[in-house]
């Protein structure tokens, strides 16, 4: 794209939140919401590709998700096995690497059949780095960091001294992936649910009002503008104070 700017973020993480919003304020049933939804992650991805970005990480489905009705899950479950199954091809031959991070334990055998197929057949391509969180929470998956440490440190292979930030970071879903320096969230609400907690620590943070389903190629690109304007410090003063 001509228009890209020439900061670009290695890791940009989105909350893809307003499904619901967008059917409500059409009068249609949330699933139709969830559907255009998936069209919005199709042109989203698409983009990322043609921009040249190296990681994008998008926040699928929550472990919180599974409170909501029964008929809703069921219908967020179709949608991912449909776009999986119709999409797949399409990435594969894009170059993306596809990864999927959260609880695996959880999901329909077909769909954890699904998850490990993806994985294998993208596991050599170098281009976009596409990651879902998928029954993911960030709180479980800091906790379940912990308890591996801790279980390395009762058995004597760990000295708990030894601990760092970067130590535990390894343990994490995300080891394979630089931290993320953008996350958006759409649909106006102004927080991370649970998302990316620890990794999150010097992330820039942009919150749109689009709903989820209206997001796209020039909402992404908008984004990685703002982005590319932001003055970055990790807690160090800027080179004009320190003059």
């Amino acid at each position: 794209m001509s228009s890209e700017p020439a900061i670009l973020p290695r890791h940009v993480a989105i909350i893809m939140d307003g499904n619901g919003r967008w059917a409500k304020k059409r009068h249609l049933p949330r699933e139709a919401g969830h559907v255009a939804g998936v069209a919005a992650v199709r042109e989203t991805v698409r983009a990322a590709v043609d921009i040249g970005l190296e990681n994008l990480t998008l926040f699928a489905f929550s472990s919180e998700n599974w409170k909501r009705p029964k008929a809703e899950v069921g219908a967020l479950m179709g949608l991912f096995r449909r776009y999986f199954n119709s999409d797949m091809n399409e990435l594969v031959e894009k170059g993306c690497r596809i990864r999927i991070i959260g609880h695996r334990g959880r999901v329909a055998g077909d769909i954890h059949g699904m998850i490990e197929d993806a994985e294998k057949r993208s596991a050599g391509n170098k281009g976009l780095n596409l990651t879902f969180a998928f029954d993911y929470g960030a709180q479980e998956e800091i906790a379940s960091a912990a308890r591996e440490l801790a279980r390395a440190a009762r058995d004597g292979r760990l000295d708990p001294e030894t601990i760092t930030p970067e130590l535990f970071a390894s343990r994490l879903f995300t080891s394979a992936l630089p931290e993320p320096d953008l996350i958006i969230r759409t649909s106006g609400e102004r927080r991370l649910s649970n998302f990316l907690l620890w990794q999150s620590a010097y992330a820039e943070l942009l919150f749109l009002d689009v709903l989820w389903p209206d997001f796209g190629r020039a909402q992404l690109a908008k984004a990685l503008e703002t982005f590319a304007q932001r003055e970055r410090r990790f807690g160090a003063l800027n080179a004009e104070a320190v003059a």
